[in-house]
This record gives structure tokens, C-alpha cells and sequence, in this order.
């Protein structure tokens, strides 16, 4: 059964404003732009989307190497020149070497999907011009068989950014756009209770005072995100760490397991520094 507005599901802790920036795009029929920190997240918003809507998804994973022709439709030439050395009698129809994108698929299915454009500043500048005319107008040319693919139904897309690099304006003036805040300490721990229902109170308030403190040190390289806050709190109930210890730690400034939560020398290094400081101000 199909919805036709986003509530959030028992699995993703989505905020009032996330919901709205959802059901503005479905009722506008705009792609939703999602900006964000790594690990907020975005792709996961897709498919929980897609699942309380009743709906299809299909995802597009973007690399620096991907175009954008290859979200709706790819020639394969290279196998058609072999068939034909072969003698296959697959090359007299074009359209056996014709392999569909993502986008083709959801304008063709038969009931209303979401599409995901996962990451789309990792591609060049020109990616999202090029998807312009396709989004916007929900059809495409297919030049080898000289068709013309129309969306049965226009899909949701959903398109992330972890904002690594500006996206062109034409391109925004076409998405409704939301950025996700990072949760507060209330709704950080409402997402908990999501992934760990039974974990302790006392555990849980010292682990998020030493991740916020982490959070907010100056000059900290790369902030641990919400991802890894949840692997690091999965280390700390495997190895049912005592709340004691993890308080001890974070007087040294060292978090413990701190690969779960660092992820380069240069944090390790400042908070080490920093430690020191503290302990010779002390003295």
C-alpha cells in the first residue's frame, strides 16, 4: 500500500523540518536536495522514504568518473563489435546492446519509485547541468533507436550532497533543498533508542558528554559524525566498557577505542597536546 506523505518510520529519527522538506518535494514534484555532514544520514533518509511511502527505490551511486548520460542509458558498442565478429544474430537489433540507467527504469515503472542520487558533488561541475532538461521535463531522447522515453509517473528523487564543492545555480533554482542539522544531545539520544533500546543511562550520558566535547574541540580535523558515534557505542556495549572507564578517558582527552571515533593522527595528536596543557595548567 502506498503512501502520499513522509511521517517518518520506526527506524529513522527524521525531525519535524525533514519531514516538511519531504512532503514540500512530493507535492511541489521537485528533486529534494539534501546537504549535510557525512554520516547524518542522507542515504538512509532515501530508503527510509521509499519504504514508508510503498514505493520502489533505485539508487545511483555517483563517483568522480560517473556522467550523467549514464543515469539514463549506455551504448555498448564494444560488445555489439564482438557479437558481429561472432556472428551473433543479437547485433541486427540495436537495442539488445542498449543497457538502461537508473533514471530509465523509474520512468518506465509502473508505479510512482524514488530515485537516489547518492554523493552527486563527487561528480564534475557539468553532472548536474546535464540532468537538467531530463528532471525537469521527466523524458529523454535515446538517440540510437530514436525514441523518446517519457516518466509514466514522476518519481521522488532525492539527491545528497556532503557539500564538497558548489553546485551550479540553474540546478538548485530546480530542487526544493534541506540541510541536515547535526542532532542535539535529545535527538541524538532519541536515534539511539532506535539502534539500542537496552543500553544504560549512565553509559549512554557519559559516552555523548565525551563525543560532544570531541565535537566542539577547536581545531579538530574531521568531527566524528552520527555514524560513528553509534559503532563506537556498539564497541562499548560488546565489551560492556564500565561508564567509569569511559569518563577516565575523557579526562585524558583520548577517547577509548578511539579509532571508532578518530580517524586521522593529526586529532589524535591535538587532543594529546591539549591533554598535556591541561594537565600542566593543573599543576
Amino acid at each position: 500500500m502506498t503512501a502520499t506523505h513522509f511521517t517518518g518510520t520506526d527506524r529513522y529519527i527524521a525531525t519535524d523540518d525533514l519531514k516538511l522538506a519531504v512532503n514540500a518535494a512530493l507535492t511541489l514534484q521537485r528533486p529534494l536536495l539534501i546537504k549535510g555532514e557525512p554520516g547524518t544520514g542522507k542515504t538512509m533518509l532515501a530508503e527510509e522514504v521509499a519504504k514508508a511511502l510503498g514505493r520502489n527505490l533505485l539508487q545511483w551511486h555517483i563517483k568522480s568518473t560517473t556522467k550523467a548520460h549514464q543515469g539514463l542509458y549506455e551504448y555498448d558498442a564494444v560488445s555489439r563489435l564482438r557479437d558481429s565478429q561472432l556472428g551473433d544474430e543479437r547485433v541486427k537489433d540495436i537495442r539488445n546492446y542498449i543497457n538502461k540507467g537508473v533514471l530509465w527504469q523509474a520512468f518506465e515503472s509502473e508505479q510512482p519509485s524514488v530515485v537516489l542520487i547518492d554523493e552527486i558533488d563527487k561528480a564534475d561541475i557539468e553532472f548536474p547541468n546535464d540532468l537538467l532538461r531530463e528532471l525537469d521535463q521527466m523524458e529523454f531522447h535515446v538517440y540510437e533507436t530514436q525514441q523518446t522515453i517519457k516518466a509514466k509517473h514522476r518519481p521522488l528523487v532525492i539527491i545528497t550532497s556532503n557539500n564538497e564543492k558548489d553546485l551550479p545555480d540553474a540546478f538548485l533554482r530546480r530542487c526544493f533543498f534541506h540541510y541536515i542539522q547535526f542532532p542535539d544531545r535529545e535527538t541524538l539520544r532519541d536515534i539511539v533508542a532506535v539502534h539500542f533500546p537496552n543500553v544504560k543511562s549512565d553509559l549512554l550520558r557519559a559516552a555523548m558528554d565525551h563525543f560532544f566535547i570531541l565535537r566542539d574541540t577547536p581545531g579538530i580535523k574531521k568531527k566524528p559524525s552520527t555514524s560513528e558515534f553509534l559503532d563506537w557505542l556498539a564497541l562499548l556495549l560488546s565489551e560492556d566498557i564500565d561508564p567509569a572507564r569511559v569518563q577516565a578517558h575523557a579526562d585524558t582527552g583520548i577517547p577509548i577505542m578511539a579509532g571508532a571515533l578518530l580517524k586521522n593522527e593529526q586529532d589524535i595528536s591535538l587532543l594529546e597536546r591539549l591533554s598535556a596543557m591541561a594537565k600542566n595548567f593543573k599543576r
